[in-house]
């Protein structure tokens, strides 16, 4: 079976990274919205949200849905608590460090023993089950 899958023949975890990096880009933006008040970032908010979405779908077909939906959350919890420290000036304080290191210890965790082999979750394995 080939790692790539998808309209561009990508890695499920490349498709999975796209995902979470579109996601962050969706919520800085949301956040530069104003509300939805001010059209531009509110528009490239929707669409990232839309296109995150889609590769999040694709994700799916090769890594269990729980981990990929694990990953995605934490490692955009991560992110964007870093970017509204560094760009919007939320306080991030030490206990919020440390549990923020406690979700990036779970993302880098799930990605290492769903790495593994055995631990694919391809549509077939679930048809036939009803």
């Amino acid at each position: 079976m080939s790692n790539s899958i998808g309209p561009l023949g990508l890695s499920p975890w490349t498709y999975l990274a796209i995902g979470i990096f579109l996601e962050v880009v969706g919520t800085t933006c949301l956040k530069l919205s104003n509300g939805f008040t001010l059209p531009v970032p509110a528009t490239l908010s929707v669409l990232c949200f839309l296109i995150a979405l889609y590769t999040l779908s694709i994700s799916v077909l090769a890594i269990p849905i729980g981990v990929v939906y694990a990953i995605w959350s934490g490692a955009g919890i991560v992110l964007i608590t870093i970017i509204g420290a560094l760009y919007f000036g939320e306080l991030l304080a030490p206990i919020k460090l440390a549990f923020i290191a406690i979700i990036l210890v779970g993302v880098v965790g799930l990605q290492i023993v769903s790495s593994e082999p055995g631990t694919p979750a391809t549509p077939d394995q679930h048809q036939g089950n009803s």
